[in-house]
């Protein structure tokens, strides 16, 4: 089955709330996505989106250039179906993060709350860092959450990566300046603890899109 297909049938078969990785409330990422400082009319990046409550809580907060991408169409419309009138201030976009045709220099700050880690071959990895590196703005912002090094080996039956905050880091390289990092025990609904790490980064100002990894 091809990732698609599986994101399609989970999102189709299962109710947002009632997945492992449902949170109320995204409380770290919105606080990261404040910390940043950027202005309430900057342009955000949630990759992964999908049926995640970050959005309304940022709309809610007043940020006002919001992009959310999925590669399943089932996850938006979910969220879509949730926010109802709102939803129309949002730009959606139904992509392979991998393979997105995303704007050049667009976005001031870049999240995302798990996708990174089901990227498990190298070109995909480096086919993701390219994408961060074209899209987002000189000195823009990312923030990316991935299961940490003593975490779940799996999540949704698929196989997942594991990272240390520096590994996390590497894998985008010299042109990415490491501002925090930041642990989180996600508690699923199930009883189960999901160990993750966040690492929020500062795209440098002066390196080219094409230099992904150093």
């Amino acid at each position: 089955m091809q990732p698609k297909e599986h994101w399609e049938r989970v999102y189709s078969t299962k109710a947002s709330d009632a997945v492992s990785w449902f949170q109320a409330h995204a409380a770290l990422s919105l606080r990261l996505i404040r910390d940043t400082g950027v202005p309430r009319s900057a342009s955000i990046m949630d990759v992964g989106g999908g049926a995640s409550t970050l959005v309304d809580d940022l709309l809610l907060d007043g940020y006002t250039a919001l992009t959310v991408l999925d590669l399943s169409a089932a996850a938006l419309s979910a969220a879509k179906r949730r926010l109802d009138s709102r939803a129309a201030g949002v730009q959606w976009v139904e992509a392979n993060i991998t393979t997105a045709a995303l704007p050049v220099h667009a976005y001031d700050v870049w999240h995302d709350q798990a996708v990174f880690h089901f990227l498990t071959a190298p070109a995909e990895r480096q086919a993701y860092v390219e994408a961060v590196l074209r899209s987002v703005k000189p000195s823009g912002q990312v923030i990316v959450a991935t299961f940490d090094e003593d975490g779940p080996a799996q999540c949704s039956g698929l196989p997942v990566m594991r990272y240390s905050a520096n590994e996390l880091h590497t894998e985008f390289g010299s042109s990415f300046i490491l501002l925090q990092h930041e642990k989180e025990e996600h508690r699923t609904l199930f009883g189960t603890v999901q160990k993750c790490v966040y690492c929020h980064c500062r795209k440098s100002s002066s390196c080219d899109h094409s230099h992904a990894r150093t």
